[in-house]
């Protein structure tokens, strides 16, 4: 099957862990298989000889004992313990290298994909769903072959004991075959299907969690209690159904395994008492018997287990073969030693091939150092328009030079090196403060940590925190107020130092006093770099060298704030209407 060959590539570089235990294994499950013999020579050389008498008798069974002891006391459980060691070892690292491509994969995908993938289903595919393939590891490359093994030994040791009784004790064996093939593939578009619903309840819990604020503020909460019951109704009947096809596998598999022994048993009884065999045989046969058959339980079990693996292998999969958006060209050079000249040539820009245009012929020309501003009524394109510039999408029509360069020709990564941002939403993580200005630089020493802050018109309050820098902001930085995660935003601009800056609505929503900490912030670290800047409220615009108003996706009017008001025409009217809205 392609999805276990591409699985292999994972596997391939600990095959040979893997051969050592398998190995290993075999003589674990192969020491086992010396019981039914000890057992028959007991009852046939020992108990059974009349020519012994009872004190040879008895040395030969303490002989026999003091060696089966010394295997199973000394021998076994070193064996044991670097079986299990070995196999963990290995699936946890194949698991390791698994999430690890999956990381920088997440890490790869356009913005597009996660405006409309859930976060908990990705969650649940790189966890979940890659801790289920470990059990491919574990079983199909382990487990199997030494099950397989401990059949084909029992039943070779079997065979020197009597051909026929062992023909009568494989002798369902294709049975197992075919209820194998009738029932699995059923049992593996179940398991894909439940993977789903459960991935669909990790999305919408992981949703709510994060909106819980929003559920309190409406009391919604019998509302969002249906909403969750119907995603969990789901996943239990995707379950159930699962369960059931699973019941009826091992309801067929377990009576087949219960009739082979009775088989066994009838023709040994007649074996016996057509004198063909001893009474060792027949016991060593029925212990036999369990060494067959519960290996080859766990061969059904395994089935069932590897289907559930490879069903979540296909998720995986699928996950890794999401294309990526914002490809880099092949042997494209790095952006480096920017000046800072931007130049907008008459793009156009649509989020998929079926939806209108968002931007439509849009051309600027920005010179080192200048701040531009966007402006316009909301779901204009501003934002969309900024969005281009650090290539988080890629233009539908015509170009974005940096210094010359098309954007596209250079790689991304070495372009965002060059760009500093600053949101209206700014996300911090849940660590240090320290650590999430550091996003700007991470080998950065405390003291350019500091110095950034204080740039940033955060220091102050860092200092006055219980744990000043090392302060744990909380998810999201829900610990902060919202100007005080805009400073911290700002700090780790200020430490990446970079020659191009985008400021999308970063003082909106603020008090006063946080508005003009901001505000003064932003306009120490726009000193001598492109500026681009989304706003809302113009009266914080006004400074720019040149003024954008964004009308239906095209540049309706260029100028300073002077020069718009002076031509009295969009830009003055929404200008006046601010006016009167503060006033």
């Amino acid at each position: 099957m392609e999805i276990i060959k591409r699985y292999m590539q994972f596997v391939k570089p600990y095959k040979w862990k893997i051969l050592m235990t398998v190995l290993i294994g075999i003589i674990k499950f192969g020491i086992p298989l010396l019981m039914p013999l000890i057992v028959k020579y007991v009852i046939d050389n020992i108990i059974g000889a009349n020519d012994l008498t009872s004190d040879e008798k008895m040395s030969k069974l303490l002989w026999m004992m003091g060696l089966a002891f010394g295997v199973f006391l000394i021998l076994r459980p070193p064996v044991e313990y670097f079986r299990q060691y070995l196999a963990q070892w290995t699936g946890n690292k194949i698991l390791y290298d698994i999430r690890d491509k999956l990381f920088d994969h997440i890490q790869r995908l356009s913005l597009r994909y996660y405006s409309q993938t859930k976060t908990g289903e990705i969650i649940s595919r790189v966890i979940n769903d890659v801790e289920q393939t470990k059990n491919f590891v574990m079983t199909g490359l382990m487990n199997i072959w030494l099950d397989m093994v401990t059949i084909i030994i029992a039943i070779v040791i079997m065979a020197t004991m009597n051909v026929w009784l062992t023909l009568v004790a494989i002798a369902l064996f294709p049975f197992y075959g075919l209820s194998v093939k009738i029932f699995y593939g059923r049992l593996r578009e179940l398991t894909r299907q439940r993977s789903q619903a459960l991935a669909e309840v990790q999305g919408h819990l992981h949703e709510r969690v994060q909106g819980i604020p929003v559920t309190r503020s409406f009391a919604l909460e019998d509302y969002e209690q249906e909403q969750f019951n119907n995603q969990n109704s789901n996943f239990l009947t995707k379950a159930i159904q699962h369960t059931e096809w699973n019941a009826r596998t091992f309801a067929v598999m377990n009576t087949i395994t219960d009739l082979a022994p009775l088989l066994v048993v009838g023709f040994a009884g007649y074996f016996a008492i057509s004198g063909h065999i001893t009474i060792g045989t027949i016991a060593a046969f029925v212990g036999y018997m369990d060494r067959v058959y519960s290996p080859l339980r766990r061969l059904i079990s395994s089935s069932t287990v590897l289907t559930q693996s490879i069903a979540s292998m296909d998720r995986v999969f699928e996950f890794i073969d999401e294309e990526y958006d914002i490809v880099d060209e092949e042997g494209s050079p790095e952006l480096q030693r920017v000046k800072g000249d931007v130049s907008l040539e008459n793009i156009s820009f649509r989020y998929a091939d079926d939806e209108e245009l968002v931007l439509e012929n849009v051309s600027l020309d920005v010179k080192r150092g200048e701040t531009i501003a966007f402006v316009g009524m909301s779901g204009g394109g501003k934002s969309t328009l900024i969005s281009l510039i650090p290539r988080f999408y890629d233009v539908t029509d015509g170009r974005i030079l940096i210094d010359g360069q098309d954007i596209r020709n250079v790689k991304a990564r070495s372009l965002r090196d060059q760009i500093g941002m600053v949101l209206q939403d700014n996300i911090l993580f849940s660590e240090s403060i320290a650590m999430n200005i550091r996003m700007g630089k991470p080998d950065a020493t405390d003291e350019e940590v500091i110095q950034a802050a204080k740039a940033a018109n955060a220091h102050e309050f860092v200092s006055n925190l219980p744990q000043g820098y090392d302060t744990l902001v909380g998810e999201r930085g829900v610990k902060l107020s919202g100007g005080q995660k805009q400073r911290i935003a700002i700090a780790r601009v200020f430490l990446k130092n970079p020659p191009l800056l985008i400021l999308d609505e970063a003082t909106s929503a603020l008090d006063l006093e946080s508005e003009h900490l901001i505000q003064e912030a932003l306009e120490k670290l726009a000193s001598d770099r492109t500026t681009f800047i989304v706003a809302h409220r113009l009266a914080t615009i006004t400074h720019a060298n040149r003024i954008v108003l964004i009308e239906n996706g095209k540049i309706s009017e260029v100028g300073s704030h002077s020069e718009l008001m002076a031509r009295k025409g969009g830009y003055y009217n929404l200008y006046q209407v601010q006016q009167l809205d503060e006033s």
